[in-house]
């Protein structure tokens, strides 16, 4: 699955570990997710666009990375 965390994270300035606090979640997660080589859990997924103030939907998109 693609994503667009890295680039909504970088436009609030965070670091992946603030992302990684915010989320309950490790740095290493976060990389994962943000290299597509880890789908989060739909609970993980709702908890990212939450952080993010998004729709899932604007976050994650069917395909390959």
């Amino acid at each position: 699955m693609r994503n667009s965390v890295l680039e909504a994270r970088t436009r609030l300035g965070w670091s992946q570990q603030r992302l990684a606090d915010e989320l309950g979640v490790s740095r290493q997660t976060v990389i994962s997710i943000e290299r597509g080589r880890f789908d989060p859990s739909l609970p993980l997924a709702f908890r990212i666009a939450a952080v993010f103030e998004a729709r899932i939907e604007e976050l994650f998109f069917p395909g390959d990375a």
